[in-house]
């Protein structure tokens, strides 16, 4: 249960004083053994925890997502595979799983979006990576517009949608091979550009290195850089940016 629906329902006279005292006075964790279960991220930093599935043993994943979805009413986790999924199916029927963003999450019905983020990839390859993003920051309550193998290869892809890259709270572009995308983006737009390396390329890539090195060295101002690959850290970044925006 969440913090300020527990204020709201002792507003209502739906719980009591007592009840809600209860909740509050729980450790800022819970402790399993296995894992210590952060009840509280959200109350200090607005997000909820999210699970990263790989290398999880079997037994621990199913007992995390089972302990998440009953504190939370909703679960979200990354980097899961179709084992995971399948075993984590069985205890929880309502869980759903992208195989191309390996992302194993369910979400409440009613989840209210605002805002705006793009998340942009420069080619097909790179969707992997940017649905981990796409889908981290509508989680998280963002709402989010794809524009999908414009890199620069064909800029004229790219500037076919540049009224949707300058009307966007925050852009995430995400890109392996050179990484030149970001740089491009951040001379066309005036909001926030995070650049998302990824492992996409033949051997001088260096399995994203190439591109990270060139999106941080990027002479475009505006941009932030996140770790190669990581659609998550961009997403939940992107969504930080969208609601101080929504804010004002």
């Amino acid at each position: 249960m969440e913090t300020r629906n527990v204020l709201e329902q002792v507003k209502a006279g739906k719980i009591s004083v007592e009840e809600a005292e209860r909740f509050f006075k729980k450790l800022p964790y819970e402790e399993y053994g296995f894992a210590k279960l952060d009840s509280h991220r959200e109350i200090r930093s607005g997000f909820p925890e999210v699970i990263y599935c790989s290398g999880k043993p079997d037994d621990y994943l199913v007992s995390i997502y089972q302990r998440m979805l009953e504190a939370n009413g909703e679960v979200f986790g990354t980097r899961a595979d179709e084992h995971q999924y399948h075993l984590v199916k069985q205890a929880l029927p309502g869980i759903a799983y992208d195989p191309v963003s390996r992302i194993l999450k369910q979400e409440k019905p009613d989840k209210v979006r605002t805002g705006r983020i793009v998340v942009c990839t420069a080619g097909t390859a790179d969707i992997p990576v940017a649905e981990e993003a796409a889908q981290t920051a509508e989680y998280f309550g963002s709402q989010v517009e794809r524009v999908y193998d414009v890199g620069v290869s064909g800029l004229h892809r790219l500037l076919a949608r540049l009224d949707v890259l300058q009307e966007a709270n925050c852009v995430v572009a995400v890109a392996g091979m050179e990484g030149a995308l970001a740089s491009v983006i951040g001379g066309l737009v005036s909001n926030p550009v995070i650049a998302v390396p990824t492992s996409v390329g033949y051997g001088a890539s260096m399995h994203g290195l190439s591109a990270l090195l060139t999106m941080i060295n990027s002479c475009a101002n505006g941009i932030a850089v996140v770790n190669i690959d990581n659609g998550y850290g961009a997403g939940y970044m992107a969504t930080q940016i969208n609601r101080l925006a929504e804010r004002k």
